[in-house]
């Protein structure tokens, strides 16, 4: 959805418009016009800087990662076109429903499009985490079962699903109704006629509610994990840097779902249960605005959460514990080295970095070094795994 959708209503031709009444539509338009050019250039941004990561990846993990994340901007891009689109038509058209869709096929469409561009990221989000969860808590397995061609219909079929249930109301026979703002398409909630138009918004809050559920689970166990193989360690391990950044971004993206999208979720199920009879258009329209920068905010999340930012983030914060660090050296090169071993990306070598570590402690690195997978990069989730069984024995 785009925060096109969520417009206060303007002047209105069968009413006498007053000043004021002109002035909120004329501020609504620029808002919308304004909103709609930030996330279009925020997501074209991250759009290309996933695509340039993933056609130079070498992990295998990474990149099944890099195609869900290309896809949730990808599909936000879309969401502001499209749904942005129908309402400066809307807008242009003075509102005039009855005049310029009289067969309700413009609000059928509108409905659906932001049902479906609402419910994909919080997909996607969840198959993210997912997937995630899965190559570091059972490696082997995501390696040799999870094929890059699998995770390829995995995202098809999580954009089938989203589109499935935007399009069941039209297939029922329930449509989309007009709002009181008379600028978007929503369920039909005020009112309900029967089971129906109880049952399909109660299904798009519980599936999203599920979405983000299964985010913080899947999430939270991922964390936990990488927390403990590093606490278990003791040390740095070179396989860490990119799943880090992973997580980094995993968890901000979590975090603005819940934030952007469980109030009105929330606020549909409530809805739903109740099948009250009042108007709730304009609280729906502030939930709406404010589910709206979740496709504004997202796209941030990989242009800010990157190793390359992280690093200086790292930087940032070596430099203040440099005081009371015992040995910063020895730190600094061995975050330095993971993150130049695992990145694709120009950086600070490993070999400047041991020019200043003192010769005793290049030898005591090269015994912390873990071994390599077939890629040339470490698989921090293997060790992990061999270490256990080495205790276990």
């Amino acid at each position: 959805m785009s925060t096109n959708e969520s417009s206060e209503s303007g002047c209105r031709s069968e009413v006498r418009p007053d000043n004021n009444t002109c002035g909120q539509k004329e501020l609504s338009v620029t808002a919308s016009v304004i909103s709609m050019s930030v996330g279009i250039f925020s997501n074209s941004l991250a759009v290309f800087i996933l695509v340039k990561s993933y056609n130079h990846v070498r992990i295998k993990s990474r990149a099944s990662f890099l195609l869900f994340a290309s896809g949730l901007v990808v599909t936000d891009l879309l969401g502001h076109l499209i749904t942005g689109a129908m309402v400066l038509f809307v807008y242009s058209s003075q509102k005039k429903w009855e005049t310029f869709d009289p067969h309700r096929i413009v609000c059928s469409v509108f409905g659906a499009c932001m049902v479906f561009f609402g419910l994909s990221p919080l997909f996607l989000g969840s198959a993210m985490a997912v997937e995630r969860c899965i190559g570091v808590t059972r490696p082997i397995f995501h390696s040799t079962v999870l094929a890059p061609h699998h995770m390829k219909r995995l995202l098809g079929l999580t954009w089938l699903v989203a589109a499935l249930v935007a399009v069941l109301p039209v297939l029922l026979w329930r449509p989309y109704k007009v709002q009181s703002s008379r600028s978007f398409c929503f369920f039909h909630m005020e009112e309900p006629e029967d089971w129906l138009d109880v049952f399909l918004p109660l299904l798009f809050s519980v599936l999203g509610l599920l979405a983000l559920l299964l985010s913080i689970v899947c999430n939270t166990l991922t964390s936990c994990t990488l927390l403990q193989a590093r606490l278990r360690r003791k040390h740095h391990c070179r396989g860490t840097s990119y799943h880090i950044e992973m997580i980094c971004q995993l968890l901000a993206i979590m975090l603005v779902s819940c934030v952007c999208w469980g109030p009105l979720l929330i606020h549909v199920m409530i809805l739903s249960s109740r099948a009250t009879d009042g108007p709730a258009s304009f609280t729906l329209l502030m939930l709406i605005r404010m589910a709206t920068w979740n496709q504004i905010l997202d796209p941030w999340v990989y242009i800010l959460l990157r190793r390359a930012v992280l690093r200086k983030i790292f930087t940032l914060i070596h430099c203040c514990w440099d005081s009371t660090s015992p040995n910063p050296h020895r730190w600094t090169c061995s975050m330095l080295r993971s993150s130049v071993e695992t990145s694709n990306s120009g950086g600070v070598g490993p070999s400047d970095c041991l020019s200043r570590v003192p010769p005793s402690d290049i030898q005591a690195s090269k015994g912390e070094d873990i071994e390599e997978d077939g890629d040339g990069v470490p698989d921090l989730v293997e060790n992990v795994d061999e270490a256990s069984k080495n205790e276990a024995n």
